[in-house]
């Protein structure tokens, strides 16, 4: 009798941790930030950048991630070490990944390391809502969606070098594009003019439909003149 206890009790412990684990990966969540970066800028800073070992990527906004977020402002990471990155699911879809998802850091690179760093810590705390495959496709999804670059060159907004844009246009033309207002983050190119770097839109829990913000985020912030540079004039180091 007490061995049939025993085991019961254990049986009711392991369920237990069972549950525990299941909600600790699971890491509830609001909604996402879909976040998207302008090569060009990327590269015309004092850092440079290095293109993909795919070549030089189309002048074109590319995805930086889909992160979950809290409406209050804070958000989960790297929520479950026991689901890694694995290339073989997503093996089929490196070739568009690399297209809509390259990676500039240095040095060249596949995109293997930038697309498992965006899935081991933001994926990975969205394991209700998709499994890894699910994740990339959703992002790859909502960057089709969103079309910024049509969405701005509708308002006569294109890229080009030494040219400057008002802010509050270019804010209009994707609110008017996509039905809600962007978050849009600039960085300081060598000559110390603002640019565009980073367009976040908030995206609901299912990751399928862009939602007005619940709020934004501390990006760095843009003045009311900002670049839009083209490919031209930025640069990449040597390792292509």
């Amino acid at each position: 009798m007490e061995m049939k206890m025993n085991g019961r009790v254990s049986l009711i412990v392991f369920f237990v941790i069972q549950c525990v684990t299941t909600l600790t990966i699971a890491k509830d969540f609001d909604f996402f930030y879909f976040v998207q970066q302008w090569p060009a800028s990327y590269c015309d800073s004092r850092r440079g950048c290095c293109y993909p070992k795919s070549g030089k990527p189309a002048q074109d906004f590319s995805i930086h991630g889909l992160w979950p977020n809290y409406k209050d402002g804070s958000y989960p990471s790297n929520c479950d070490s026991s689901n890694p990155f694995d290339d073989s699911k997503v093996s089929n879809l490196e070739s568009v990944l690399q297209k809509h998802w390259p990676t500039l850091a240095c040095p060249s690179g596949d995109g293997l390391k930038f697309w498992r760093h965006e899935w081991e810590k933001h994926g990975t705390c969205a394991e209700s809502v998709f499994d890894e495959r699910g994740y990339f496709e959703a992002a790859l999804s909502l960057k089709e969606k969103a079309n910024l670059l049509h969405a701005l060159e509708n308002a006569g907004i294109k890229p080009a070098d030494g040219k400057f844009h008002k802010m509050g246009e270019i804010k209009d033309a994707i609110t008017k594009s996509v039905g809600y207002a962007p978050f849009i983050e600039c960085n300081v190119d060598s000559s110390g003019y603002h640019q565009i770097y980073q367009v976040y839109q908030c995206v609901d829990a299912s990751a399928s439909s862009f939602i007005e913000c619940p709020v934004f985020p501390h990006g760095r912030p843009c003045g009311n003149k900002v670049e839009f540079p083209s490919f031209s004039s930025a640069s990449s180091r040597d390792e292509l």
